[in-house]
């Protein structure tokens, strides 16, 4: 058996504040293989970014409490800032959720493209002045000769003309144009996984679909693996491969996405797959999910859901979670899962998710 390319294992991440610890991600394990599409879903403030910055280590102001994550059998907990840095720049790649807030104002997109070919080149050493671009100080004929290197990444993600785009800054490209440049920024340093978190928010249902296209596309073209956060089950339907569904910091479920989509088991997967609108009938009022997700402040007990579960009993409130096979690879860590039906159900699309 192979070794995994990513394997994160009872991962804890805390935030200290005045009042108490927040225990953002909370015992957190999965692996992904290499050439593999592992998609994490759940609703907003389920840990699914701290989880993905903490594989990046770019955790704080947060801290990794305990807990391991190995890269290629390395583990990157104790591994040393030089180490980490080569990692980012050569193997591991992050597109963020905002890329309004993420790419500089103050550069064009092509000179941000160009700074992370050269992170990539030498991971351990950038000087200031290439930073900067001081002038008649950096390597003008080595910026110039990258940028044929641009217009290639530039057109791998979609972005149209793009010769005649290199001197644009992110303010006069479109929101879908902004997560193309970011895709670009994100390939240019060749990764083997990329970490998109929450790449077609914001964006219409049109874009939506080609940003996941384009993802499906590099994923076959590279054979590069993907970890894609998203709060939209609808949207892991179109190029994931397995799905691990995330709420108060946990996994609640894992499995194939035809698992997840067609025959879920966890109370909450069940919840989340109700609230899609093709599940509901014309005139209908669409389904929610009563309650909020919880503060994770304090000591934690029991199943973070049990306060929204209809199936639920005191036992749920405070006792730890089993993680139950349920069959061909697919998991629950549910209390309750002997009183939750089993529900075969028709697969959901992106389509029909917004």
């Amino acid at each position: 058996m192979t070794e995994p390319l990513l394997s994160v294992e009872n991962l804890h991440t805390h935030f200290e504040t005045h009042d108490r610890t927040v225990h953002a991600v909370n015992g957190v394990s999965f692996d992904i293989e290499p050439g593999e599409v592992v998609g994490i879903v759940g609703e907003s403030g389920s840990g699914k970014s701290v989880t993905a910055r903490s594989i990046m280590r770019l955790e704080e102001p947060g801290k990794i409490a305990n807990g391991s994550i190995r890269y290629r059998g390395e583990e990157l907990t104790e591994a040393t800032d030089e180490t980490i840095r080569r990692l980012r720049g050569q193997d591991m790649s992050m597109v963020f959720q905002d890329p309004m807030t993420t790419l500089n104002p103050v550069f064009t997109v092509s000179e941000q493209i160009v700074e992370s070919l050269k992170v990539h080149d030498n991971p351990d050493h950038q000087p200031l002045r290439e930073y900067l671009r001081i002038p008649f100080l950096h390597d003008r004929t080595d910026w110039a000769d990258k940028r044929d290197r641009v217009v290639e990444l530039m057109s791998e993600v979609g972005i149209p003309n793009p010769e005649e785009r290199l001197d644009a800054y992110p303010h006069e490209f479109s929101g879908g144009m902004r997560q193309r440049a970011m895709l670009a920024i994100a390939l240019a340093s060749e990764p083997d996984l990329l970490i998109a978190d929450e790449p077609t928010t914001a964006l219409d249902v049109t874009i939506q679909a080609q940003i996941l296209q384009i993802l499906s596309d590099l994923r076959a073209s590279r054979d590069m693996s993907v970890m894609l956060i998203t709060h939209d089950i609808g949207v892991v339907s179109e190029v994931c491969d397995r799905v691990i569904v995330m709420y108060g910091g946990q996994v609640m479920e894992t499995g194939t996405t035809d698992q997840i989509l067609t025959q879920p088991r966890h109370p909450y997967t069940q919840a989340l797959l109700d609230c899609m609108p093709q599940q509901t009938e014309r005139k209908e009022h669409l389904a929610t999910i009563e309650g909020q997700v919880p503060d994770q402040l304090g000591d934690i007990e029991g199943c973070p859901f049990a306060s929204r579960c209809a199936y639920a009993d005191a036992a749920c409130q405070s006792a730890p979670m089993p993680v139950c096979d349920c069959g061909d690879g697919q998991e629950a860590a549910c209390c309750a899962l002997d009183r939750v039906p089993d529900p075969t159900r028709e697969a959901v699309g992106v389509e029909g998710s917004r």
